[in-house]
């Protein structure tokens, strides 16, 4: 018999590396946006999280990707928080 044992370290550590570049790459490509007008910053990370949301929706069960959309999910969810809070402090 085969151990198949979840690899919570290295899992983890894939999913903190994938929610950091996420989140930074949002944030840096929605204040981008923002200075063009609020407006189409929301309309496209809307479109942008809409188009990769059944991608990553289908690859939850695979061993190796889950980490990804583990890591992906939390970024976008950070991501966004960050700019909400620097909206907020402006």
């Amino acid at each position: 018999m085969i151990d198949e044992s979840t690899p919570w370290g290295t899992g983890l550590t894939v999913a903190a590396f994938v929610a950091a570049v996420t989140g930074a790459a949002i944030v840096v490509l929605s204040l981008g946006m923002l200075r063009v007008h609020p407006l189409v910053a929301i309309v496209l990370n809307l479109i942008a999280v809409g188009g990769l949301a059944p991608t990553l929706w289908g690859w939850r069960r695979i061993p190796v990707r889950r980490w990804f959309v583990l890591g992906a999910g939390i970024g976008v969810a950070g991501g966004w928080i960050t700019l909400l809070a620097m909206a907020a402090a402006q």
